[in-house]
Formats: structure tokens, sequence, C-alpha cells
């Protein structure tokens, strides 16, 4: 599911889907994707919406990820159920077919195949209708928690509360019978979450959840697409592209000064002699001005950073420019194509 607007995201997803933002060196998709292929997908359905058109430029035709990849865009957004039912038409119809259903900005080490091999187990003679990865989180009372009994099976879908009855919470990774996806209304919006998960359970379909505790990020923040991209880089977080465990990433770069952190400085960027990019991502065609300090911060493509500025947590867009000497406030976003002032 790819039809997300990115709002939380901005400036970074003025132009373009946070799903194609590079982490760890690639556009995300691709670690989706990539995933996918390792237990033996071979056709990737991408729901699209927001900036549709830039989706097929970047990944093609899927071949060299080795799936077949398949386009279904909203005319309207549809929300995360309609979304699903919106790709029906391009899904194989065998009604016991396994869907699995990625949220298209989540990164997550758990073992899909595992979970592929828990849907298919049977409970008490029944065929499993839905299976969820469920994560652990230390405060569950910002999400909204999905308790289980003894034998993994949903008893609810709760909302937000602050007495929250478990710490499980969804974590973006579903398996659908083939045949559940079309009982979601047809053309109009609904939310899987509020709607499609509670609706199921009512009407006793056998919904799992499979816990895991493996690393889990949603990457929907820029803070929280430079720590992801970090994680892959220094090997913390695990990718089906090759392992990480470097001190930073540099591709097609050029580099005079400091680079380390996990940071990754992709194709035809800049860092200038004496300065430091640390932790953070400079998108293709970022430039670093000499002696400026970039820290746990995100460059868009061609956005420019002058001689001396300092940058701390900040997101800065495609084109902007931060002038000479400037030291921005920490957690500062500067919109595309426009140039920061203190």
């Amino acid at each position: 599911m790819a039809g997300g607007f990115g709002t939380r995201m901005l400036p970074l997803t003025e132009r373009r889907p946070k799903h194609l933002l590079e982490v760890g060196g690639v556009p995300f998709l691709v670690h989706q994707i990539t995933r996918l292929a390792a237990v033996g997908v071979r056709h990737v359905v991408l729901a699209t919406s927001y900036h549709a058109e830039l989706f097929r430029p970047v990944l093609g035709d899927g071949e060299r990820y080795g799936v077949r990849l398949t386009y279904v865009t909203e005319d309207e957004p549809l929300g995360t159920g309609g979304a699903i039912r919106n790709v029906a038409g391009a899904l194989d119809p065998d009604p016991d077919h396994a869907v699995v259903i990625l949220n298209g900005d989540v990164l997550s080490d758990h073992d899909l195949r595992a979970q592929l091999e828990d849907f298919h187990r049977p409970r008490e003679g029944r065929p499993v209708d839905v299976s969820l990865h469920l994560v652990q989180v230390e405060d569950p009372r910002a999400f909204g928690c999905v308790p289980t009994d003894a034998q993994g099976r949903v008893e609810a879908f709760l909302e937000k509360t602050e007495d929250p009855p478990t710490d499980q919470v969804n974590a973006g990774c579903y398996v659908f019978r083939r045949s559940v996806v079309d009982t979601i209304p047809e053309g109009r919006v609904v939310s899987v979450e509020r709607e499609t998960f509670p609706g199921l359970l009512a009407d006793g379909h056998l919904v799992v959840g499979h816990v895991e505790t493996a690393y889990w990020r949603d990457v929907g923040s820029p803070a929280a697409l430079v720590a992801a991209s970090r994680d892959l880089v220094l090997g913390h977080a695990r990718s089906s592209l090759p392992e990480g465990g470097r001190e930073a990433l540099v591709v097609e770069a050029s580099v005079e000064g400091a680079v380390d952190g996990g940071s990754s400085v992709l194709g035809g960027a800049v860092v200038a002699r004496g300065a430091r990019v640390s932790g953070s991502v400079l998108m293709p065609g970022a430039r670093v001005g000499v002696g400026a300090v970039v820290v746990d911060s995100v460059l868009g493509p061609g956005a420019s950073v002058g001689a001396g500025a300092r940058l701390e947590e900040a997101a800065v867009g495609d084109e902007a420019v931060v002038p000479e000497g400037l030291a921005l406030p920490s957690g500062t976003r500067v919109a595309c194509g426009t140039t920061a002032s203190a």
C-alpha cells in the first residue's frame, strides 16, 4: 500500500511519494520488494495514488528484483481497506490464495516466511482468514492495541487508550485469504483498522496475531527516515540487500570532509573539505559547504548547505538553501526551493 500523501514527511514529500525516498541508499520500496522476493513472492501489486506516475520510472517492471510489478492507481484516496479492495482485480483469483499486504512505510526484520507458515496452520480445524504481524511496544498508549488469546486468536481491535490491556500493536504486515479481500466494500473509503478487521471478527472470521519482537520502524517522518537509513547502514536493521555494518555509505559522491555515523551520501552529492556529516542522509545532488556540520539530518535532492552552517535533526527540501554560517534550530524543516532564515 503506497498511496499516502506523506504529510508527516514534509518537506521531503512535496514532489514525490515517501515510498520512493532513499533509505539506506535505495528507494524505500526496494527494501520491501526484495524482502517479498526473498520469501518466494513473484507478483507484487503496488496500490498507488499520490504522484502515482513516479513509481514506474523508478521501479520498472520488477524484473531486476525477481518479481513482476503491477501498478494500480486510486483516482481518489480510498483509505487502507479501500486500497486493498481496489487491487482485487490484479490478484490471483484463487479464493484460498495467500495475499501478503504491507504498509508502504514500514521497515521490519520480522520473519515473513514464519508468518506465512503460521497463516497456513489451521486452528481447531478451521482455516485462518487473516494473520496480522504484531509487535510489542514499551508505551502502547500511542497505538491501537490488538489483544490475543492463548491460541493467538485476535480478540479485539482497540483504539488508543490511557489504559491499554496489552502491549501488542499492529505492525502493518497482513496475510489475507484471497476470498476475504472481496468482502471489503468496493469503491468507497474504508479503514482496514477501524472497519475491516473489527467487521471480520464480528462476522466470525478467524483472525490471528503473529507476535514477533524483531526490528520494526514506522518510517513516517524525516527523523524516522534518518534513523531507519542509519540503522541499515550500520547493520542494526537487515535488508534483503547486501548487509550493512559500514560506518557510512557513499555512492558516486564527492567527499572531502568527514562522513560517519551511518550516513548515506548518494549520487552527485558533495561534502566539501572541513565539513562533517554524521548520521545523516544526503539525497542525490545535495551539497554541504566548507566547514559546515550536518548531524542527524536529511537533505533532499539538490539541497545546499552553505559554508560554516550547522544543522541538527533538520529536514531540508529539494533545492532548498541553508545560507553560509546559519545555525538552524534543532528540528527545523525547510520547504523545497526556499532559503532558510534565522
